[in-house]
């Protein structure tokens, strides 16, 4: 059985930064893609990042390019998600998944964690 576990979420200000993990056990790590993806209140999830099995391929939702930076770790089985200069709209729940390819379409990824809160305050 596949578990997807998100950490590190939690309230900061304005302009401040904050990583995320996310661990994955069950299947072999470095043979999957993993994704992250947020939802806020009333809006839909989105995508925001995604990595391939080895890292090279790193797509971001054009909101957070250049302020957000996906990587894996896969001797720890971990992927982290470094979110610097967050902003009130990047509040949302944040949620780590694994598929079979870094992409933008979240039906391409069958494991999800249960998400975890981060919040920006102005």
């Amino acid at each position: 059985q596949v578990h997807v576990l998100e950490s590190g979420g939690g309230l900061v200000q304005v302009g401040a930064s904050l990583r995320l993990s996310c661990t994955a056990s069950g299947r072999t790590f470095d043979a999957y893609a993993m994704g992250w993806f947020r939802q806020s209140v009333g809006k839909e999830r989105e995508f925001v990042a995604a990595i391939s099995w080895n890292g090279g391929s790193t797509p971001y939702a054009d909101s957070v390019k250049g302020r957000f930076t996906i990587s894996r770790d896969n001797a720890k089985n971990t992927v982290y998600l470094q979110m610097n200069s967050l902003k009130p709209e990047d509040t949302a729940v944040y949620y780590c998944a694994q598929g079979l390819t870094a992409v933008q379409n979240q039906g391409a990824y069958d494991y999800w964690g249960q998400g975890t809160q981060v919040t920006v305050s102005s």
